[in-house]
């Protein structure tokens, strides 16, 4: 577990020396909806832009106030140099902060390339697979432009193994958390998933294959204390930072819904003779966030499922301050656990953690259950 936190610790060094040792290109995509199968294929590295805390406060000059944390942060990073080594951008279209941050990246800071995938809001209309396919044609020329590439059916066949693997590894990391006591921590799961968005897969998937076979070996704790569920908003480092302070009190996140958690690799591409056709699907069909959940409220029932399957006591709402969507969702989705009987914290903050704060929060809350 040591390995996955190593690489967190400075998550720019490995697409760094990646590009020293290939001479390749490193796209940078703000969103999980961006297609890495076809960069992967396109013999680029994709890096996922995660966020830290706008300390410095440099983003208000570019974004409103009012933008949530996240959106502030990343683009805060990207104005003062941290992710100079990206060589272009992308986006899917998602929530109206995240897209701002795009927006002021593309004016204000220098890079080669860019790319916008206008992903469709509805992803229940009936032309939304067939315009996300198309989408994903102009992508696939537009990187071929770029990086000087001929994206063949074999590199898109091996981009497709390489990522489903990942994704079937990592669900091999959760179902280990369904167990009674289970025997990785949601800090090292989550550590795990971040660490698989900031280098080439195919090398995560020799470190994951390495830690799955020796969890095996690892001593059951006695007490794993209450079990909880994470959802809401992802704030990337600070997402394992929350869930070792919460697991640190009694507690264990089992499992979460958060785009940078479980959303990001809970299906695979199913294979098909139209390769880019079996992409789009498995975009399209992943675990709906709430930016594109809007019609028939699918995460309700797949929430509520999860818990189920998980045997979740509490679920902590881990929300951005001003994150619209999260905002939005979170009625529906509690008014569904209190049919349930299921306990829930709502944890609204500005991206940073106070600690002391926190821990009286989350000690009440872990006592409410127990009791």
């Amino acid at each position: 577990m040591e390995r996955f936190q190593k690489l967190l610790e400075d998550p720019h060094k490995y697409a760094k020396e990646w590009k020293e040792k290939t001479g390749g290109k490193v796209m940078g995509y703000f969103c999980p909806y961006i297609p890495e199968e076809l960069v992967y294929a396109a013999g680029a590295l994709p890096v996922r832009v995660l966020s830290e805390p706008d300390a410095d406060g440099i983003s208000y000059r570019y974004l409103y106030a009012t933008f949530c944390p996240k959106s502030r942060g990343v683009l805060a990073q990207g104005l003062n140099g941290t992710y100079s080594y990206l060589d272009g951008i992308s986006h899917a279209q998602c929530c109206e902060g995240m897209s701002g941050a795009y927006s002021s990246w593309r004016l204000h800071i220098p890079h080669e390339h860019e790319w916008f995938v206008s992903m469709p809001s509805d992803l229940d209309n009936p032309w939304a697979l067939t315009a996300l396919r198309s989408e994903m044609s102009a992508l696939k020329k537009d990187l071929e432009k770029w990086t000087g590439k001929t994206i063949t059916e074999e590199a898109l066949d091996h981009a497709i193994e390489v990522y489903n693997t990942s994704r079937s590894l990592m669900r091999q990391v959760y179902e280990l958390r369904r167990a009674a006591n289970p025997k990785v921590t949601g800090a090292e799961a989550f550590e795990m998933v971040l660490s698989s968005q900031i280098m080439d897969k195919e090398e995560h998937n020799k470190l994951l294959k390495d830690a799955i076979s020796k969890l095996s070996g690892r001593e059951k704790r006695d007490d794993n204390g209450v079990r909880l569920m994470m959802l809401g908003s992802d704030c990337d480092f600070g997402d394992a930072t929350l869930t070792r302070l919460i697991e640190s009190m009694g507690a264990t996140i089992v499992i979460d819904r958060l785009c940078n958690g479980s959303n990001y690799f809970w299906n695979n591409v199913i294979p098909q003779e139209d390769r880019l056709l079996a992409i789009t699907q498995r975009y399209w069909d992943k675990p709906r966030c709430a930016v594109k959940d809007e019609t028939f409220r699918r995460r309700v029932v797949d929430v509520i499922g999860l818990a189920i399957d998980y045997n979740v006591q509490g679920v902590i709402y881990n929300v951005h301050r001003f994150c619209t969507p999260n905002h939005a969702d979170r009625p529906p989705i509690i008014e569904a656990l209190k049919k349930r009987f299921i306990h829930f914290h709502d944890l609204e903050h500005d991206g940073t953690f106070p600690m002391g704060d926190l821990q009286s929060r989350i000690e009440t809350f872990i006592d409410v259950i127990r009791k």
